[in-house]
């Protein structure tokens, strides 16, 4: 035993463990912690008024409420939704499926600004869906909605996927066989399987929809206190170069969606402990 690791070790293709760690770490800090730190830094430089006045205003506090709000509604969305398209890709056969699957990954691809104007143009009042609806959507915070729901379909679909693929029929026919309804089925034996891999994608919709500037912009008209969302507005104090008040606007956001993806983190271990007893 000792002999084979060994002599794993030293035919591995990979670098040693040392060497790797410190590429690892490199690369971690170059690409994530540095651009952290350096907004952190940036905002200390402000003094506790200064670094209030710049991110409590009335108008920063209604872009949070916007973002977070359209961000959150968007995945609770994607989740639903997300889950029932992945469930037909994965369990039903039939034609162009290939096709469909393919358009789950249009907004991975799709450049973001181009993905904005194209919806603006379907949801405007004359668009071709917006001239059906009997409210507004486009230059309202519906729109916002609509363009963060737009981008984070796929998060929810791909993490989804593969636990929908490895998860048997058997396991449905046997919850059948002794007398489960359908929706029992699904309620009892299904989800709770799916509930960690739905919350990483819940998690990540979450999480891309915060950040999300290029294809709002187009579709919400950026009215302020109205339709103006956070990371326009850090755009905005970068643009009249006041950086430290652009990263104040930063930390609050990295800072809110930290705790929230901690906590959403946290459900999932306990949901994968109670799996386990």
């Amino acid at each position: 035993m000792l002999f084979s690791r060994a002599l794993l070790r030293r035919h591995s293709v990979l670098p040693g463990f040392d060497l790797a760690l410190g590429f690892t770490l490199l690369y971690l800090s170059l690409i994530v912690l540095l651009p952290l730190a350096a907004a952190f830094l940036k905002t200390a430089t402000m003094t506790w008024p200064a670094f209030w006045s710049a991110v409590s205003s009335d108008r920063v506090v209604a872009s949070y409420r916007l973002t977070f709000g359209a961000s959150f509604l968007a995945a609770v969305v994607n989740a639903v939704f997300g889950l029932l398209v992945c469930w037909v890709l994965v369990r039903y056969d039939f034609w162009g499926r290939r096709f469909v699957d393919a358009l789950v990954d249009l907004p991975f691809a799709l450049p973001t600004a181009v993905a904005g104007i194209a919806l603006t143009a379907l949801y405007s009042a004359n668009g071709w869906i917006g001239r059906w609806l009997p409210f507004k959507v486009s230059f309202t915070p519906v729109g916002v909605w609509v363009a963060l729901t737009f981008i984070g379909l796929p998060f929810v679909v791909r993490t989804l996927q593969p636990v929908l693929e490895d998860l048997q029929q058997e396991i449905e026919e046997a919850a059948a066989i002794l007398g489960a309804t359908r929706w029992q089925t699904f309620s009892r034996v299904i989800l709770p399987i799916l509930t960690p891999a739905l919350l990483t994608g819940f998690a990540l919709a979450f999480a891309r929809a915060l950040g999300e500037y290029g294809s709002v912009i187009f579709i919400a008209g950026n009215l302020p206190m109205i339709s103006e969302i956070t990371p326009l507005l850090i755009i905005t104090k970068l643009e009249q170069y006041d950086y430290a008040g652009a990263t104040a606007i930063a930390v609050v956001m990295l800072v809110a969606s930290f705790v929230m993806l901690l906590a959403i983190n946290g459900l999932q271990a306990w949901t994968r402990s109670r799996q386990g007893r």
